[in-house]
């Protein structure tokens, strides 16, 4: 239902309700982390640079309701800020204030404001976010317009290359459109569109390229904060892999087995999913990023194949099982599904630091090419596409996290995710049209080898068969027919 927002003005809304923090988890990444991190990425700057990070845009839905808002990882990452309209300076070297002060960073946030907070939520401000996040030299967004920095002076100005899609909200001057326009000046950024404040040639210090790059190194080693959040996610997503076993039954929808899913991720306080969630049973589960999950009634013949994960305080799990909606794999499926199984096992065994992530691939794919041969799919040295993706990426803030994808090492979040899909209409027998099955992990890369951190969900053919003859707390769990429409 929406309000008149000025009518509370007439009603006299109890402002200092706004003031009081709300009750929150403990287990959020601390201040303390995120100025380790800073600091580790003013490490592997270039000498005498600069890196800008802007905040995520807000982005609508339709009409006046946007989606939930979700912060830019990096931007989080760095701060643990996760409100929109900000920008964030990191340098290399110290700074002088007018005030001859020395600083190494400064944010520019979002200014309290009673009347918006009471609409959209709590505000930090610039002082909470100098007591909750340690960041000394904190202002409000609207400073940054008359923040007097010569960019000229740096050798590289390290920032992400703009796509131009963010609104401007002409209401407000210092939104995010605002701060990315004022910084557009600042840095004079070679925008055809905008006629130069100075004449002169620009300094050819501006590099969109390098700092994707060193964020990856930074993001794809793990620290121990970092590694906890993550395999809380995991065990979440595990959990709830583990609940759909028990109360699978044909009939339901694929939008039912989603729910149950995300019903146990809230109940353990995981915040979100990481990812849309992916439910695909029968011919569905060939469409690799399935996420309609719209077919009513799930049929007793088929496998359905469930890609979802928990999102635990930012951090993201990336799960897969294909299990039998019988309770029982068909002879066909259980071959497929063992030989993916196979697959994903001859990766694990090679799954430690040195070892390559191309080397994973190409453990999966020889046993699913010399099975698919045995098995009669395809012929000997055949192309095909029943496996058409890789089997690893990096996890963590972005269930696609940034990393280096050269050698594996120690501290490293990965997937290892083989599969097979076989459409409907393939060139082979029919008898195997319409299986689809992955088996997607998670691994912490540890000093000798790694930690199967999703061992928790079942995986053999056996051990999901049983746990889905388990009774489920869901058993007994019937809604009424809704009113039938009035003739």
């Amino acid at each position: 239902m929406k309000y008149i927002p000025f009518l509370l003005l007439l009603l006299g809304a109890p402002f200092s309700v706004l003031a009081q923090n709300p009750d929150l988890p403990d287990d959020f990444l601390t201040k303390e982390f995120h100025r380790e991190r800073r600091q580790a990425l003013r490490e592997k700057m270039p000498s005498n640079s600069v890196a800008v990070f802007f905040a995520a845009a807000v982005r609508n839905r339709s009409n006046d309701v946007d989606y939930e808002y979700h912060q830019d990882p990096d931007f989080y990452y760095l701060t643990g800020y996760k409100e929109p309209h900000s920008v964030l300076l990191i340098f290399k070297d110290k700074q002088k204030a007018a005030d001859g002060s020395l600083y190494d960073e400064i944010i520019f946030v979002q200014m309290r404001n009673e009347m918006m907070e009471m609409w959209t939520g709590r505000r930090l401000g610039e002082e909470g976010v100098k007591k909750k996040w340690g960041l000394e030299f904190a202002y409000a967004n609207k400073e940054f317009k008359r923040y007097n920095l010569d960019f000229s002076k740096f050798d590289k100005v390290l920032f992400y290359d703009f796509k131009n899609d963010v609104r401007d909200n002409p209401r407000d001057s210092s939104d995010l459109a605002d701060l990315v326009a004022q910084f557009k000046l600042k840095v004079n950024y070679p925008d055809p569109a905008r006629i130069p404040v100075n004449p002169e040639p620009a300094k050819n210090n501006l590099d969109t390229r390098s700092l994707g790059g060193i964020m990856a190194q930074l993001r794809g080693i793990k620290k121990p904060e970092e590694v906890e959040l993550i395999r809380k996610a995991v065990l979440v997503s595990c959990q709830a892999q583990v609940e759909v076993m028990k109360a699978m039954r044909p009939g339901m929808s694929e939008l039912e087995v989603q729910g149950i899913h995300e019903f146990v991720f809230k109940k353990y306080q995981a915040e979100d999913v990481g990812y849309p969630s992916i439910v695909g049973s029968g011919h569905n589960g060939c469409i690799l990023h399935y996420e309609e999950n719209y077919k009513p009634s799930i049929e007793s013949k088929d496998l359905i194949l469930m890609d979802l994960g928990a999102e635990y305080r930012g951090y993201t799990a990336d799960i897969t099982r294909t299990i039998p909606i019988s309770g029982k794999f068909s002879p066909e499926q259980k071959q497929i599904y063992e030989l993916v199984l196979k697959a994903q096992e001859e990766a694990m065994k090679i799954c430690k630091p040195g070892t390559n992530f191309s080397d994973l691939t190409k453990a999966t794919r020889v046993v699913i090419d010399q099975g698919l041969k045995d098995l009669g799919i395809i012929k000997d040295g055949e192309k095909h596409r029943y496996y058409p993706h890789g089997c690893c990426h990096h996890i963590g803030l972005d269930v696609h996290d940034k990393g280096e994808y050269n050698q594996l090492a120690e501290g490293m979040a990965i997937t290892i995710e083989p599969g097979i899909y076989i459409p409907e209409n393939s060139p082979c027998d029919p008898k195997w049209w319409g299986i689809a099955v992955r088996i997607e992990d998670d691994y912490l890369l540890t000093k000798d080898g790694n930690d199967h951190l999703s061992a928790l969900a079942p995986r053999k053919v056996e051990d999901i068969e049983a746990m889905m003859r388990l009774p489920s707390p869901l058993d007994n769990f019937v809604l009424p027919d809704l009113p039938a429409k009035k003739k």
